[in-house]
């Protein structure tokens, strides 16, 4: 019979995506971002991110910008599953993931002739913090409340074996996870005509994840008693206790039940070519982008592996594509002092590699919709907004507690000052409103699969099939500060 590990069932990878954009992309690079939104035909220091091609059409000379950014969210999940209430007596229960990432660095620089310029930056472009969930999730807790209901339905099902009806359990579970893409972009502008220019480069991606996590004292009650007793010793003295024949499936229980830990770190690098054309004339501006999708594995360094999961050994490679995506953007000065824009971008979910097939649950990728506004209001300041509509078309079998894709909408508002004719102070602060998706499940996080892949025997597993829910959303909130430079 094969051996229980409950963790190599729940510590799936963490999505921690601290940053606006697609499901593994960050597209608010700049300050500017934060201020605006819509900066997919920008000509100023921050198109060497969001328009590179439109850098031809900067002030000529040498550019600098040295951007910092402090991004926090929460993870709020609503789980409701009925053998929840053996532990607390309540079938719906609240996690709350924390991430956060204080300091999120990113440099550019420009160099701009009449026909080449040259354009680089270093960002966080994916990933961006660390989520830490100090109660675990639904999906460690539900796989350890149906220990008391195996246990009696066994003993219902199987003549001869008799084991006290438990109704109570607890347990000490922990989750965090930490997720960086760092990017670095290297690439060449040329202006073909005083109207049109063009840019080729691409990004060297680095990927640095670690996640930890464990369950420990795993207890459980019998009825008409109030104490609680470690599970593992239970089942072991029971396994003393039944006839000879069902030993086994009572020593499978103390094993499933013995505490799992796991403490991995994932490598891993690939590069994302890109593409770029600005049309600029008279009061409007446009400009389209393509990352090519960035083909990309990592694999484990991993110190601490009691779950028996292979997937968490040390030396194993995942996939961990970044989609493919799109940026088209146009700008209009309706008068000198201000500026009207719009953006979309669309990232191709389904095409990028995604551990355990899970692109084929993706939808039709990410659509955005962007929309801001920048006024003039004096020779030393500039104010601006914008918001920007995140729709992910990602179906049921994508979502879990521990990765999932809620729709949004995001605002952004802020400053920039004229400290000196070349030196520019721009400060900002963005935050997102979620949608909350529910799924419903018949058969909760797959809970008979589960256990069949573990050894319980099917007509086990059929009879303990129940119904749960989980409601996913988010709250996200970023400041910003930068200083950018010409000369």
């Amino acid at each position: 019979m094969k051996k229980i590990t409950w963790l190599s069932i729940v510590m799936l990878i963490v999505s921690i995506p601290t940053f606006a954009g697609g499901l593994l992309t960050n597209t608010n690079q700049h300050v500017l971002f934060l201020r605006m939104l819509a900066r997919n035909a920008s000509t100023e220091i921050d198109a060497v991110y969001s328009n590179p091609a439109g850098i031809a059409f900067m002030e000529k000379g040498w550019h600098f910008s040295l951007n910092g950014q402090s991004a926090y969210q929460t993870r709020k999940i609503i789980s409701t599953f009925a053998p929840f209430a053996m532990n607390g007596q309540q079938e719906t229960k609240h996690y709350k993931g924390e991430a956060s990432a204080p300091f999120i660095p990113s440099v550019y620089g420009a160099y701009v002739t009449d026909k080449w310029s040259l354009a680089g930056n270093f960002s966080i472009s994916g990933g961006g913090g660390k989520a830490t969930f100090n109660d675990g999730l639904g999906s460690f807790e539900s796989i350890v409340s149906m220990v008391p209901i195996i246990a009696n339905t066994m003993s219902g099902l199987l003549p001869g074996l008799d084991i006290p009806k438990i109704d109570k359990y607890s347990v000490d579970s922990y989750m965090q996870g930490r997720q960086y893409i760092f990017g670095l972009q290297l690439g060449a502008t040329y202006k073909v005509t005083d109207y049109l220019s063009v840019f080729a480069g691409g990004r060297m991606n680095y990927v640095s994840n670690k996640y930890t996590g464990y369950l420990r004292d795993i207890q459980i009650g019998f009825a008409g008693s109030d104490a609680m007793v470690s599970a593992p010793q239970a089942f072991g003295q029971l396994a003393n206790e039944v006839p000879a024949a069902y030993k086994s499936s009572v020593e499978m229980l103390a094993g499933a039940t013995a505490d799992k830990e796991v403490d991995c770190k994932q490598k891993g690098w690939g590069i994302t070519p890109i593409l770029g054309a600005d049309f600029k004339m008279g009061k409007w501006n446009v400009g389209v982008k393509y990352e090519f999708r960035t083909n990309l594995n990592i694999e484990n360094n991993t110190s601490v592996n009691t779950t028996g999961f292979k997937d968490y050994d040390h030396g194993v490679n995942t996939p961990h594509d970044i989609p493919s995506f799109l940026s088209i953007g146009a700008s209009y000065n309706p008068i000198p002092e201000v500026q009207l824009a719009v953006g979309y971008h669309h990232f191709f979910d389904s095409n990028a590699r995604m551990a355990n097939g899970k692109e084929q649950y993706a939808g039709k990728g990410t659509n955005e919709y962007l929309g801001g506004v920048s006024w003039n209001v004096m020779k030393w300041l500039q104010v601006s907004a914008g918001m920007q509509r995140t729709k992910y078309g990602v179906q049921d079998d994508y979502q879990s507690d521990m990765s999932f894709a809620v729709s949004s909408y995001s605002y952004g508002l802020g400053a920039g000052f004229n400290i000196t004719p070349k030196l520019q102070l721009n400060i900002a602060y963005f935050w997102t409103k979620y949608d909350t998706y529910t799924k419903n499940m018949d058969d909760y996080n797959y809970m008979t699969n589960k256990l069949e892949a573990l050894g319980i025997p099917s007509t086990i597993a059929q009879a303990v099939k129940m119904k749960g829910q989980d409601k996913y959303t988010r709250t996200n909130k970023v400041f910003g500060i930068g200083v950018d430079y010409r000369f």
